[in-house]
């Protein structure tokens, strides 16, 4: 295996999202490892994304839109026998309700070594590809920085108490996990978003990020510090990729401080107060830009300073 990889190397799925507002259909490449990978190459990481799609009309949406951010994908990418969609219909509040059509026989074709793996959502579990991509994971951890956001996708995920076991062999996995409330509510409904926050922190990871939409982030540290943080406020357009955006802030942020790095991982479990606050305040400025544009369109290094 090459020890000369990119900065970041998402795994998960590509899909297009078929979004249904005022009264019509528009198509966009979305998919929330897809939307990570952009998000961290428009903020200047080397990002290279392995997925799943195929060599047709919604697949070359897919291949133009993450070459436009420079993006690269992996040999075995375009793949599928078709690629896969999601209706995303938008809420009166701006949230958007999923219906998938989505097909996921993801293998191991990573022949390079990254500074940081990324997965999650749908492409972390669906089968038969889900058992492929933990098994990476699992492969490439102790070389690399690996983060996870679960990113539940309930209509997809079957038994809840299935889907929590599969969870938590990533979290185990993780260096740094962010959920949304939504996701941590449907997991675990009988306890608070705090209380899982602690419980996975004790499982491993460095940073646990549960964010909470419009209210900002709850942060749990491996040493049990708690802290909250109050998202700027916003006019919304929609919701779609606001997490995924925070999500590959946060890399960015850790990247520009010399924190993405498997050698860093001690110091990860040991970060002053203040250089959480630094990344935790850099994922929600780049998540609130986000929601204020239609679809998943996170920002550029043009649209924001991140590292400061």
């Amino acid at each position: 295996m090459s020890s000369s990889g990119p900065d970041v190397l998402a795994i998960g799925e590509a899909l297009i999202d078929v979004v249904r507002a005022d009264g019509a259909d528009h198509a966009h490449p979305g998919g929330s490892p897809l939307n990570v990978a952009i998000g961290a190459s428009r903020l200047g990481l080397h990002a290279t994304l392995s997925t799943r799609f195929a060599d047709d009309e919604f697949g070359e949406l897919i291949s133009r839109h993450v070459a436009d951010s420079d993006v690269w994908l992996t040999a075995n990418s375009v793949a599928a026998e078709r690629t896969s969609t999601a209706t995303a219909t938008i809420q009166p509040d701006g949230s958007a309700q999923y219906v998938f059509d989505i097909e996921w026989d993801w293998t191991d074709d990573i022949d390079f070594l990254p500074k940081a793996v990324h997965t999650g959502s749908i492409g972390a579990v669906l089968l038969p590809g889900g058992q492929n991509v933990l098994s990476t994971i699992t492969r490439l951890r102790d070389d690399c920085i690996v983060s996870y956001d679960p990113n539940a996708r309930p209509a997809l995920m079957g038994d809840r108490g299935d889907a929590v076991a599969i969870v938590e062999q990533y979290v185990r996995l993780a260096d740094i996990i962010k959920a949304s409330d939504e996701d941590v509510e449907w997991l675990y409904p009988d306890r608070s978003l705090e209380d899982t926050a602690r419980a996975w922190a004790v499982m491993g990871p460095a940073l646990v990020v549960v964010t909470r939409g419009g209210e900002g982030a709850v942060v749990v540290t491996s040493d049990d510090s708690m802290s909250y943080y109050e998202a700027p406020r916003v006019t919304v357009a929609d919701t779609i990729g606001a997490g995924d955006s925070f999500m590959a802030a946060l890399l960015a942020s850790m990247s520009l401080r010399g924190l993405l790095s498997v050698d860093k991982r001690g110091a990860l479990h040991a970060l002053p107060d203040a250089t959480v606050t630094s990344l935790i305040t850099d994922a929600l400025n780049c998540a609130a830009i986000t929601v204020t544009r239609h679809g998943a369109n996170p920002p550029s290094i043009d649209d924001i300073t991140i590292g400061q």
